[in-house]
Parts: structure tokens; C-alpha cells; sequence
């Protein structure tokens, strides 16, 4: 009983000795990979620079919890060059900004390795290509943000399987096809922004599922057929900008809760609503934001 009770103090004692080894080990893993970003996008020409000779952990935009990358923040600092598919190594990471830099290429398919990350910016770069398909892997994401880049391709149906998604605004691409009737399955979803893509074909009636949606922006695109009667489930929305697309009939426009309103657009010269409390300039483009609103600490994104 006693050689038992001891053999087993000592496996415990041996595996709590091994665990900060194990994350130092992690850690170096993850170093490398920050290393192959910092020299794929042009490290050394940064507008705020790594010391590559320091700790990860000193690095500006990096934030290091138990031993894993969990942010990385490196808004407007001048990347250029390509994100490399080490970048699905930071299996830990919550929080990833790249935008406003000049990255180019496609998004690697590692990407969607990030099953804890809650919010991905990459918007005003020149990324190409399409999104990755299996994206609906990433449950965890609450916002995903990649205006004004040069994404091309289909929506993936994928994009439904993310039930914690709030914003997605992927405005100022080059989309193409039908929205996928699998959006209106995201219910926790406040902003949806495809402006100015090359989308086609009718609405999705399930879009009347989104009851906590805010922002629908569709302007500038080829949709056609009906607004769908199920708009009128639209209760939170307050920004609807449709205009200039060819839809041939604005009937589901006089089913919707006009209450919140506070900017609206659309081809239909007869539906004049009554904005909530103030007007407010009819052609402003409620999707496109030109600065970095959402530089707090991870956590309050929990």
C-alpha cells in the first residue's frame, strides 16, 4: 500500500515539474511561427519592429498568457508580403488584427486551426483569393472582418456553424453567387456587410431569422427577385442599406419594424420611413469604418 501511495506521489510530482517545461516548449513553437510571420511580411520594415533577440513576450502586439500566444495586434505597422500557414500553430489565440497594412496573397487554409479565436480583422489589406471553406470550424469567432480586400469566390455555406459570429462584414470584395440561405441560422449575429461584392440571385427568407440584427448592408450588388415578407421579423434593425441592385419587388420593406430605424436605402422611391430620432445622411456606407475601433485588451471580448 505504502510503495502504491509513494509511486503514485512521485508520477504526480514528475508530471507538475514537466508542465512549465511543456509550456516553455510550447511556447519556443509558437516563437518560431511568430518569427516565419515577422519575416513573411517584412519584419524588419515594420513601423514598430520585433527585437528578435528578446522575449516573445516583449513584442509589440503580442500578449502571452500561460505560456500560448492569445493576442496579436498589429494594426497599421506596414505588412507586406504573404501570411504563412505557421500561422494555424497559435492554437491558443483569441485575438488576431492584421488590418490596414498591405498583406497580399490568399488566406492559408491553416487559418481555420484557430479554434479559440474570437475576433479576426484582416480589413483594408490586399489579400485575394476565397474564403477558406471549412471557416464554419472556428465556433468560437464572434467578429470576422475582411472589407475592402480583393476576396473573391462563393460564401461558404460553412459560415452557418458559427452560432457565436455577431459581426461579419466582408464588404468591398469581389464575391460572387447567392448568399447562402445558412446565414439566417446565426442568431446571435448583429452585423452582416456585403456591400459592394458581385453578388447575385434572390434573398434569403431566412435573413428574417436574424431578430437581433442591426446592420444589413447589401448596397451595390446584383441581387434580384423579392425583398423577402420575412424582413418584417427584422425587430433590432436600425441601418438597412439595399440600394442599387436589381430587385423587382419592395414589398417585405412594408412588413419591417421601422422603430429604430436610423439609416436606410433601397430603389424603392415610395417606402419612406420615420428614422428614430434624428435624420442622418442617406448615403453614408454604415460598413466601412477607417479606423482601428476595437483595440482592447481580449478579455472584454469574453
Amino acid at each position: 500500500m505504502r510503495r502504491t501511495v509513494r509511486s503514485t506521489f512521485l508520477t504526480l510530482f514528475a508530471a507538475l515539474m514537466t508542465l512549465p517545461m511543456q509550456a516553455q516548449d510550447l511556447l519556443a513553437k509558437e516563437r518560431e511561427a511568430l518569427v516565419e510571420l515577422y519575416k513573411a511580411t517584412g519584419g524588419d520594415q515594420w513601423k514598430n519592429s520585433w527585437d528578435l533577440n528578446t522575449p516573445a513576450s516583449q513584442w509589440y502586439g503580442v500578449k502571452v498568457r500561460n505560456g500560448h500566444v492569445v493576442r496579436l495586434d498589429l494594426f497599421n505597422n506596414q505588412l507586406t508580403g504573404t501570411l504563412p500557414s505557421s500561422i494555424g500553430k497559435f492554437r491558443s489565440l483569441e485575438y488576431l488584427n492584421l488590418s490596414f497594412n498591405q498583406l497580399t496573397g490568399t488566406l492559408p487554409k491553416q487559418l481555420t486551426e484557430l479554434r479559440s479565436l474570437r475576433i479576426l480583422k484582416l480589413e483594408m489589406n490586399r489579400i485575394k483569393g476565397e474564403l477558406p471553406a471549412k471557416i464554419g470550424k472556428m465556433t468560437a469567432l464572434r467578429e470576422v472582418t475582411l472589407f475592402n480586400n480583393f476576396i473573391g469566390g462563393e460564401l461558404p455555406e460553412s459560415l452557418g456553424n458559427l452560432k457565436n459570429l455577431e459581426v461579419l462584414n466582408l464588404s468591398s470584395n469581389n464575391l460572387r453567387g447567392e448568399i447562402p440561405l445558412e446565414l439566417g441560422s446565426i442568431e446571435k449575429l448583429e452585423v452582416l456587410g456585403l456591400f459592394e461584392n458581385q453578388l447575385v440571385g434572390n434573398l434569403p427568407s431566412s435573413l428574417g431569422n436574424l431578430a437581433k440584427l442591426k446592420e444589413l448592408v447589401l448596397a451595390n450588388n446584383m441581387l434580384g427577385g423579392a425583398i423577402p415578407l420575412e424582413f418584417g421579423n427584422l425587430a433590432s434593425i436600425e441601418i438597412l442599406q439595399i440600394q442599387n441592385n436589381r430587385f423587382q419587388s419592395f414589398d417585405g420593406l412594408y412588413k419591417m419594424p421601422t422603430k429604430n430605424l436610423l439609416a436606410f436605402d433601397s430603389d424603392d422611391k415610395k417606402f419612406r420611413p420615420q428614422f428614430k430620432s434624428f435624420s442622418i445622411d442617406r448615403t453614408r456606407m454604415a460598413d466601412t469604418k477607417f479606423e482601428d475601433d476595437d483595440n482592447e485588451d481580449e478579455d472584454d471580448h469574453k
